[in-house]
């Protein structure tokens, strides 16, 4: 069992649907796929030049704006069983793939693998590369040794500063996992709307996007409708106009990595 390919899927309510898949196109220079779901609520975001798409955008009965991820796997129930032996939870089972929930409660899915492999290029300066779960610190560390135990081949190490883990895939893989211990506990709430399950969940997920220039493409997006949130010491804080929060960072768009120092 290997994971193929990955996505990042940007989860909006229902009604900022549509405002969702058209900032996210925008900002990652692709067209859309055909709607799907029996309330069209699904829509991939496809790259041209021949590269394969790595964004798909959902539009979530309930629950609040947030992300998720799809693994792609040459054997979806080997990866399901896997995940059970490690601790995840199976939220719902599917004709030919399955939603999972983490120790912690993020959910994420297992999908068939269709011969993905070409990464879409840096757009504008900038890539959206990586998912990052915000987990409450009393969940942390369980959450940092299931993923770095599931995702077999994936560096796990220690981020940047204390409250970061990274998990860096194989290369060719085009998203990552940023992993985030929360200042404080909060109450839970639920992710993929469709999947109610009467379950309090703690962890939820935002986007991020590797920029060269932080400022140059903090001003393109809110041409586009976004709006700044906060700035931080290596990123600054967006809200999309679907409402979703996501985080434009101080990293390299090719390497995914920090810029060395003096550089």
């Amino acid at each position: 069992m290997s994971i193929r390919w990955t996505y990042a899927f940007v989860d909006r309510p229902a009604a900022s649907f549509a405002q969702a898949h058209a900032f996210w196109a925008a900002v990652t220079d692709t067209r859309l796929s055909e709607f799907r779901g029996e309330q069209r609520e699904f829509v991939t975001l496809l790259p041209g030049g021949g590269a394969d798409a790595c964004v798909k955008v959902q539009g979530v009965g309930s629950g609040a704006a947030g992300a998720h991820l799809d693994f792609a796997v040459d054997d979806v129930p080997g990866f399901v069983k896997s995940a059970l032996q490690r601790g995840a939870g199976l939220a719902a089972e599917h004709d030919g793939w399955a939603v999972l929930r983490s120790p912690a409660g993020q959910l994420f899915c297992a999908v068939p693998w269709h011969g993905e492999s070409v990464r879409p290029p840096v757009v504008r300066g900038s890539r959206l590369d990586q998912v990052c779960l915000d987990v409450p610190p009393s969940l942390y560390e369980v959450e940092v040794a299931f993923w770095s135990d599931l995702l077999t081949g994936w560096a796990s190490a220690p981020g940047s500063r204390p409250e970061f883990h990274v998990l860096r895939p194989p290369a060719g893989l085009p998203v990552r996992i940023l992993l985030q211990r929360l200042g404080e506990e909060r109450p839970g709430q639920e992710q993929l709307g469709e999947e109610r399950l009467g379950e309090v969940h703690s962890a939820s997920a935002h986007l991020d996007l590797a920029c060269a220039d932080i400022e140059a493409t903090r001003a393109r997006h809110e041409e586009l409708g976004a709006a700044l949130v906060a700035r931080g010491v290596h990123w600054t804080v967006m809200r999309d106009p679907a409402g979703g929060v996501y985080c434009l960072t101080g990293r390299d768009p090719e390497t995914g990595g920090l810029p060395r120092a003096g550089s």
